[in-house]
Order: C-alpha cells, then structure tokens, then sequence
C-alpha cells in the first residue's frame, strides 16, 4: 500500500512539471496563434532581401520569411485595418513576390519593408508587440496561399482608393492578358481619405514636367511655345471614369502619362482654369482636380476594408476584385528559393 502511495506521487510531480514546461507555449499559442513560418523542422526561413543601407557588402541581406512579409505589409496598410482587409493584401504581397521569382536568377528580393526596429520607432515599444503581431498573424494565418491565374501566379495591383469603379486592365493597358483585372464597382471609396483632391500648376510648370513627350513628338515645337488652358483637353474616359486620351497642344499622350509627369494622386482627373499667379492679372494656372488615390488597378485597399468592416473574409474580398483566379493553399515557399 505504501509502495503505491510513492508511485502515484511521482507521478503526480512529473506531471506537474510537464504542465509547468508545456503551459507558456499553450498560452502563447492562443495569444498569438502557431507559428507556420520556416520549414517542418519548425525553423525559421530566410530570404535574401537586397537593402541599400544595409552593412553587408553587396547590399543583401538575409531576412526571415515572415518579418520580411509583415514588414511589406506594414508599410502598405495602416495599423487599424480590419483582420481580413489584412490577410487579403497578405495573399496579394505573396502572390507578387511568387510572380517575380519565376523569372529571377539571383532569387534576390528588392521590395522594400519596414524592419521590426523601424517599427518599433514609428509605434514605440509599448505598443510595438501588440500591433506587430496584427501583422505576423494576417501572414501566419494565409501561409502558403497565392492567388493563382489557370496554372501561373496572378498579377495582383492594387491601389488605396478608386473614383467609385476599378479599371479593366484591357483598356487601362491594352493587353487580354489579365482578363481578371476589370471593372469593379465600388461606391464607398467616394468616401475615402482624401478622396477628392485639387492641384494647381502654373502652365510652365506643366510645359517642364512634360517636355519628355512634348519633344518625344516628331516636328512638335510645344516643348518650346508654351502651353495655355486651350491647349489642355481630355479627349477620351475609360469605363470606370479615368482620363484614357489627352492632348497637350498638338501632342497626344495618355491620362496615365501626364498623371506621372505631375504626380498626380489619381489618373481620373479634369481641368479647370486657375487664377493669375503674378501680379499682372494675367492668369497662368491650372486647376486639377483628381479623384481617388493611385491607379485604379485591382484590389481598392479602402473598399477592401469597408468589406472586412461589413464580414466579408479575405477569400470573398479576392473574389470580388480578382474574379476568375483561385487560391491556392499548398504552395511552399522554400520550393521557390
């Protein structure tokens, strides 16, 4: 009887000192989720990240898989975006980087992220864990998932509002090849951030950000005349409202041209005539007044938000805005490296 009194105390203790070992990862894998990141070994994977700053000599260094991720991610979404707004652009990050592997010899990453240092400056240390790990969790928690297109990876653009519909790539760039990428219809970006935005330019300012195709065009003497309002004119919307076709005295060029020529904040814009900018009376500017934030390609991160916001997860969210494509779930990555 005593004999089996002793037993079932140690057993008692070395149970006891299981739960003692094992309690901290239990806790912290409810608190924070598993962590899927690195191979089957459970170790950490690496990727060769090429930064100009960095102390290595060829300018690369080596950054683990998931903080290289996160800190994309970081950079592109603000810290209170809604859980699946976040594990959608997770899916479209990885997708992109899987696209440009494909055809890349070096298998060198040049994306540019924020460190965990740099984030920790920007949120301060207190508050650094708890929203870094909003972001660790949106990739854990997409792992080896990509938005695929038939047998290949799918270009993924995105862009942080719309003037109220995406663009069909057909029309925006002329090419069938991403047939996914369409029109979208989405009214709640007319609510976005600065959604709706003014500029005004002198013409002579706009004569000099644009003299690379004013002077590109053969016998064009308007990279030397000058320009004024009647030589401004919008000839050609796309479907989703975006300026397609402009010309610039006798010179043609594309909305989305001249919106890089002026860094515009949208490519759906109009014009309207300014006020004198000297003291002559003589009025020398232009008005632009744009719509939307980027270039109106893909996901609309703000629409993407409201969806999360209303329950939609991150498959429905990539459905609406890339219809066509599938995603695929058992992709490795260290297949790819």
């Amino acid at each position: 009887m005593r004999r089996y009194t002793v037993e079932q105390k140690l057993k008692s203790a070395v149970a006891f000192l299981i739960i003692l070992t094992v309690l901290p990862y239990v806790v912290s894998v409810f608190a924070n989720g598993v962590d899927v990141s690195g191979d089957d070994s459970g170790s950490p994977f690496y990727v060769r990240v090429r930064i100009p700053d960095t102390e290595e000599a060829d300018g690369v260094a080596e950054v683990e898989w998931t903080e290289y991720l996160a800190g994309i991610l970081a950079k592109e979404m603000p810290q209170d975006s809604g859980k699946e707004a976040l594990k959608a652009q997770a899916v479209l990050i990885r997708t992109q980087i899987y696209r440009n592997l494909d055809g890349m010899e070096d298998k060198i990453l040049t994306e540019d992220y924020l460190s965990k240092e740099e984030l920790r400056k920007r949120w301060g240390a207190e508050e650094f864990e708890k929203i870094y790990n909003r972001y660790v969790r949106a990739v854990e928690e997409t792992d080896d998932t990509a938005l695929m297109y038939g047998d290949t990876y799918a270009w993924t653009p995105f862009h942080q509002s719309s003037a109220g519909k995406t663009r069909s790539v057909a029309e925006a760039m002329g090419t069938d090849e991403y047939p996914y990428v369409a029109v979208r219809e989405c009214p709640l970006d007319m609510e976005a951030d600065d959604e709706i935005q003014v500029l005004t330019f002198t013409y002579g300012e706009i004569q000099k950000l644009c003299r690379d195709f004013l002077v590109a065009a053969p016998d064009n003497e308007q990279a030397e005349a000058g320009v004024s309002f009647e030589d401004l004119e919008i000839t050609k919307y796309d479907s989703a409202g975006y300026v397609s076709e402009m010309r610039i005295g006798e010179t043609i060029c594309t909305g989305d041209q001249f919106r890089d020529a002026l860094s515009l904040p949208s490519g759906a814009f109009s014009f309207s005539e300014g006020e004198a900018s000297g003291g002559d009376g003589v009025k020398d500017t232009v008005k632009i007044t744009t719509t939307g934030k980027g270039h109106g390609l893909g996901m609309s991160l703000w629409t993407a938000e409201q969806m999360a916001e209303e329950g939609k997860t991150y498959e429905e969210i990539l459905s609406f805005f890339f219809e066509g494509t599938e995603l695929r779930k058992d992709i490795q990555e260290t297949e790819l490296f």
